[in-house]
């Protein structure tokens, strides 16, 4: 379509050249108007690109890959929360890469690097060492990827970027109080019963390469000290500091093997063992397999402990063998760290509720922590069953 034919350009012409101050005025106001556009023009781009960079994390993301690095699949609570992770990010629609190192430092060393390569977004590590992925962590923050610490502290690095797990220095509290509750010396409610033993126990702690293993014994040991130093508890071996009685790998063998050793060496004159500190329910396994081996009859077991509420540690707790474990609801934990790499991956804030706690030597790593819940034969269905965590059928 044509556009009309102007009519007053000569007027205006005329108009500028005999009323200076007019032209003057006119001029003004074209430059002025130059520049408000391209202001406007600068302020949109502007305001576009700011749309583009935080809302783009949202949809620039769509269909981001994470990686889930888990250290084994001989623990079935890790083949629980990897697969819970992998879920739930999946059902917000990530992409995700989930790997078992098999306890294997330089297996999971290869995956965290494969799965840069692979250009994810967000990394969430369980590690198996937490001081042995440095330069990993190094290699994705200079790629932009963000860290996510699962349940296990990496140590030694400034790159990492938030941490997720359970009160870990409780969870030692929780197992020695138990402790002291099946031994008798406190009842249920927590008050002392008066009962002076002396008990014979035993101590065992987790690996010394897993950053939680020193929060739970440091827990446990700041419980049970009075009664260490009063004489209600006696440790026959006299093994109490953290590397002695520390478990590599939390493996069941090792420590089964260093149950047996303890009864050979500091039991064979007929002293029993009354109570086993043990921090785990793969542990305690081995630990119950040395001692049932020693001649130790179902029903004169020592009240022995654990954590993570493993099937096999509960059935034997209905059995009357362990005598707790700590319980730990992973599907929650796995739900903080989904939700934390969504936020991460949407340009938000993610929640914390623990800027002091986890210094990994480098940094304080803000953290979210969970509670967890002691777990007797007392309170098994209520809390597992009627929780949903597992059903009856799971237990028989």
């Amino acid at each position: 379509m044509d556009e009309p034919r102007p009519t007053s350009n000569k007027s205006e012409d005329n108009d500028v050249h005999l009323h200076p101050s007019k032209g003057n005025t006119v001029k003004k106001k074209v430059i002025l108007a130059v520049i408000t556009a391209g202001a406007l023009a600068l302020t949109l781009g502007a305001c576009s690109s700011t749309r583009t960079t935080t809302g783009s994390t949202s949809t620039s993301n769509k269909g981001a890959l994470v990686g889930i690095a888990m250290p084994t699949q001989t623990s079935e609570r890790w083949i629980k929360d990897g697969a819970a992770i992998k879920k739930d990010l999946e059902a917000l629609g990530y992409k995700t890469d989930l790997e078992y190192a098999n306890n294997d430092i330089p297996t999971q060393v290869q995956q965290i690097e494969a799965m840069i390569t692979k250009k994810a977004k967000v990394l969430v590590i369980a590690s198996i060492d937490g001081t042995a992925l440095s330069s990993q962590l190094d290699e994705a923050a200079a790629a932009g990827i963000k860290v996510v610490a699962y349940d296990r502290l990496i140590n030694g690095n400034k790159n990492v970027d938030y941490y997720t797990t359970f009160d870990n220095y409780k969870v030692g509290v929780q197992q020695a109080t138990s402790l002291l509750t099946g031994l008798g010396i406190l009842d249920a409610s927590g008050a002392e019963t008066g009962k002076k033993g002396p008990f014979n126990v035993e101590l065992f702690a987790g690996s010394p390469d897993d950053n939680n293993a020193t929060f739970f014994y440091n827990g446990a040991m700041d419980t049970l000290k009075k009664y260490l130093d009063n004489g209600t508890l006696v440790v026959k071996s006299g093994q109490t500091d953290f590397k002695t009685v520390a478990t590599l790998r939390w493996d069941p063998a090792t420590a089964q093997a260093r149950m047996e050793n303890l009864l050979a060496k500091s039991y064979s004159s007929g002293a029993k063992v009354q109570g086993v500190l043990s921090p785990y329910d793969g542990l305690s396994i081995g630990i119950i397999s040395a001692l049932t081996s020693a001649g130790y009859a179902k029903n004169a077991l020592p009240i022995i402990t654990g954590q993570d509420a493993e099937v096999g540690s509960v059935k034997s707790i209905i059995a009357g063998e362990q005598y707790s474990t700590v319980y730990k609801d992973t599907r929650k934990l796995g739900k903080e760290a989904v939700s934390i790499v969504d936020d991460l991956l949407n340009g938000k804030q993610p929640t914390v509720n623990d800027t002091k706690s986890y210094n990994n030597g480098k940094k304080i790593v803000p953290a979210f922590l969970l509670q967890s819940v002691v777990v007797t034969k007392d309170n098994y269905k209520q809390v597992l069953v009627d929780g949903g965590y597992y059903t009856e059928a799971d237990l028989q």
